[in-house]
């Protein structure tokens, strides 16, 4: 007798374990805490325990990582199939929002071949802080977007999380001045905080170099040895370094990169090319 895995089911369990919480995972999916719960619950009468529990955190057992890559395979293929068979000839627009950082890195080849799949589809990017995106995907000027949050609760579908690092210029010493020199995009930027925190906590003297809104500009103060700045790791381009952690400086929470969507109906182009980017993450992501 044939058997069939329910799809809703191991998208709650993929979102638990990404975002190590239930009520984080029923933001992300539209879903009750309790309604995550028991679809949790379902699967685990089938798989046994998937997750340990404590007053902090949820975190995976050994049979969870076991699962969790071949799941997320399951996902994507299950979306491959679902776009084959229900999707005709799309048009229209979509406008995806995403920051500097994140259009300039790997979001290229995500985009590339979403418009070689989709060529009748008109992309409009647009750039900006991720505050400035959140507010504009809530007011549905923007229908898809990449924002970089801290990690934990949010609104959006967390897809990947980074270390958000320090960096500089190859072999430089703008680290090692005082007051602490830092530049930054934008004023808006979803980092600005958490390194000022870090800043503060630790009693580090600091000053704005360069605040603009151009990331090219920000980063040739950077590779000019002007400045240190912060990045996600996965955003650090080949010409610049990472600064070590003996320098010193202090360390920098990690952060998600989530992606939102407004509340209502989204226009197919827009929902194709969340699965798209879903799709394309997911296969470089741990445990895939």
């Amino acid at each position: 007798m044939s058997r069939n895995l329910d799809m809703g089911l191991l998208r709650t369990f993929v979102a638990v374990a990404d975002h190590a919480s239930m009520t984080a995972a029923g933001n992300a999916l539209h879903l009750s805490q309790s309604a995550v719960s028991q679809q949790i619950a379902r699967l685990e009468d089938l798989s046994g325990a998937l997750f340990t529990r404590d007053r902090r955190r949820i975190r995976l057992t050994a049979t969870g990582e076991r699962l969790l890559g071949k799941v997320r395979r399951l996902l994507v293929l299950n979306d491959e199939l679902w776009s084959d068979m229900t999707t005709e000839a799309m048009s229209g627009q979509v406008r995806l929002g995403a920051p500097y950082d994140l259009a300039g890195t790997w979001l290229a080849p995500i985009l590339k071949t979403y418009t070689e799949n989709h060529p009748l589809v008109d992309i409009m990017l647009v750039c900006a802080a991720s505050p400035d995106l959140l507010a504009s995907t809530l007011d549905g000027t923007i229908d898809v977007a990449l924002i970089e949050e801290p990690l934990g609760p949010s609104r959006g579908e967390c897809l990947i999380v980074d270390r958000l690092v320090w960096v500089g210029a190859k072999s430089g010493s703008a680290h090692l001045k005082t007051p602490f020199p830092v530049s930054m995009v934008a004023e808006t930027c979803g980092f600005r905080p958490a390194v000022l925190q870090a800043l503060s906590e630790h009693g580090v003297a600091w000053r704005t170099v360069f605040e603009s809104g151009s990331i090219d500009a920000s980063t040739a103060t950077v590779r000019s040895d002007l400045a240190i700045t912060a990045l996600l790791t996965s955003t650090v381009p080949a010409d610049l370094e990472i600064v070590p952690t003996e320098a010193g400086l202090p360390e920098l929470p990690p952060f998600a990169i989530n992606l939102h969507m407004p509340n209502g109906h989204a226009p197919p182009a827009a929902t194709e090319l969340a699965r798209h980017i879903r799709e394309s993450l997911m296969r470089h992501l741990p445990g895939t």
